[in-house]
């Protein structure tokens, strides 16, 4: 194990040990920001650099123009609500279509709805843990006014209420639970017409957990599916890019540890803050892999990622290790779907997207070059580009249809 993989796990053994002995919880939650760094491998020290050279002043100077760069994820759409089974209000946006953009009914629509489609196509956007629905920002610019699109806050993530059986009862989220959420909003924003689902890593699981238990909602009204930098299962055996006797170690005590600092939630928030220097280097490491990242897209990410409560990382994170939807991929073998995910991604490795396109040989896989978890904001170029095929595939868009700028995240662009 390397020096900082060591440092890394004791760190997150001295929380356990503070939170088992019901020590200090201001030290504790002083040293949560290492735990929770257990995998920044390299970040840290990158970090540490900056913070010697660069003073606490200049730093938030930096930060308030990142912030003032560009209007990423500004953008806004028709607001409504659904309700979760549980009474967790979930919220979603509309962006409607041109209705000139409407495209010609293809032999697909024709065989599910007739000769007239009762809607368009509808693309329903699913995004990742700790995110929210403003993670497609460069995919809504591009496609706004070609098609109708959904985008929606997961439970407890985004404008989305804090998920009632979380906050209230105590009972873990669940990838099926994410699912049936999906139905909720499905319900509420597209009640009829054929729709295209897009997701991104959680949101990527979240489609096949409503696969898994909706499949005649797949078979009648699902045109075509977007699987982004997800998995379908085996999560528990990614190492993150760490030596494997370190991540065995983590592995170990993480939920422990997470879940006893999210019963001290303003605590480790006030400790998170105090380290949040170290936490945007982590953040920059485990989203992207291009090292001309455009600053400000580098922020945007982290605002989203850090606006995510400790308890709320706490509730979802047991979720993954026990997430396996591999046989529900089936339900999509019959329909044009898009596998994409980028090749340095060490959260969900690339390997778990050519295991999902090994099970549909039929889907196109798209692996990209220099692109970490965050692919469809490092590379949106790309990831439109490809959504965009698909759209067309599935009937959603007309052939040749001109698609939007999705502007660029490289150091010298503009925001889009």
């Amino acid at each position: 194990m390397s020096e900082s993989s060591a440092e890394a796990v004791g760190a997150v053994a001295a929380v356990a040990s503070a939170t088992a002995a019901g020590g200090n919880w201001r030290r504790a939650t002083g040293i949560a920001g290492a735990a929770i760094g257990v995998i920044a491998a390299g970040a840290a020290a990158g970090v540490a650099i900056e913070r010697l050279t660069v003073g606490r002043g200049m730093r938030e100077k930096a930060k308030l123009a990142l912030d003032s760069t560009g209007p990423y994820g500004g953008l806004r759409g028709m607001p409504g609500r659904a309700y979760a089974e549980d009474g967790t209000e979930l919220y979603y946006e509309v962006d409607d279509v041109d209705p000139e953009a409407v495209p010609s009914i293809g032999p697909r629509r024709r065989r599910l709805f007739g000769r007239k489609a009762p809607a368009p196509v509808t693309v329903v956007f699913s995004h990742g843990y700790c995110l929210s629905q403003d993670s497609w920002h460069f995919q809504r610019a591009a496609l706004r006014g070609v098609v109708r699109a959904v985008y929606w806050d997961q439970r407890s993530h985004g404008r989305s209420g804090r998920g009632v059986q979380q906050h209230q009862d105590g009972v873990p989220v669940t990838i099926d639970e994410l699912g049936r959420d999906l139905k909720a909003v499905l319900d509420a924003a597209v009640p009829e017409g054929p729709i295209v689902l897009v997701g991104h890593s959680m949101g990527g699981m979240t489609v096949m957990a409503l696969a898994d238990q909706f499949p005649d909602l797949i078979r009648d009204r699902v045109v075509g599916v977007g699987l982004v930098g997800t998995s379908s299962g085996r999560l528990g055996e990614v190492n993150f890019g760490l030596p494997v006797a370190g991540v065995n170690a983590v592995r170990r005590i993480l939920p422990g540890v997470l879940k006893a600092l999210g019963t001290q939630a303003a605590l480790v928030e006030k400790g998170r803050r105090a380290t949040a220097d170290l936490f945007a280097g982590i953040i920059k490491r485990y989203s992207f892999a291009s090292r001309d990242v455009d600053p400000a897209i580098a922020r945007f990410a982290e605002r989203m990622i850090e606006s995510t409560p400790i308890d709320v990382v706490a509730e979802f994170y047991p979720a993954f290790t026990d997430h396996d939807k591999t046989l529900a991929l089936a339900h999509f073998k019959d329909l044009p779907v898009l596998v994409l995910a980028g090749v340095k991604d060490l959260v969900t490795p690339s390997e778990h997207s050519e295991a999902i396109a090994d099970l549909l040989p039929d889907a196109e896989l798209v692996l990209v070059p220099d692109a970490g978890h965050l692919v469809m904001l490092e590379h949106p170029e790309v990831v439109t580009d490809r959504l965009a095929d698909l759209l067309t595939r599935a009937g959603a868009v007309p052939a040749g249809a001109t698609v939007g700028g999705y502007g660029s995240t490289s150091g010298t662009a503009q925001p889009g």
